[in-house]
């Protein structure tokens, strides 16, 4: 899995809680039937943060991150949202070139 499509995930695991490093991971496994290996899954939750796309729902409490509730900056629902909408046309495009009408 590429750190960009992690990236993708963590943020639809967080478009609608706020969730810590093994609820995202849970989510995440719902969603795709697989888990990020640890690294890749902490590895974007720090690009995410560095970039302003999530941030520590409560900075009390453990500081450590696999500790902290994440969720998502406005800044990372716009991003979210441009990237879904990005990947229905591409899925769109896709489907009907194999001759399958897209729902």
């Amino acid at each position: 899995m590429h750190s960009n499509d992690a990236q993708m995930l963590v943020l639809t695991a967080l478009a609608d809680r706020s969730l810590h490093g093994y609820a995202i991971n849970t989510a995440i496994e719902e969603l795709t039937g697989s888990r990020l290996g640890p690294g890749s899954l902490y590895g974007a939750l720090a690009r995410l943060e560095g970039r302003g796309l999530i941030q520590a729902a409560d900075e009390e409490g453990e500081a450590r991150e696999r500790h902290r509730t994440m969720r998502i900056t406005d800044a990372g629902r716009d991003q979210l949202r441009a990237e879904l909408q990005q990947m229905a046309r591409i899925s769109a495009a896709g489907l009907r070139a194999l001759g399958i009408t897209p729902a």
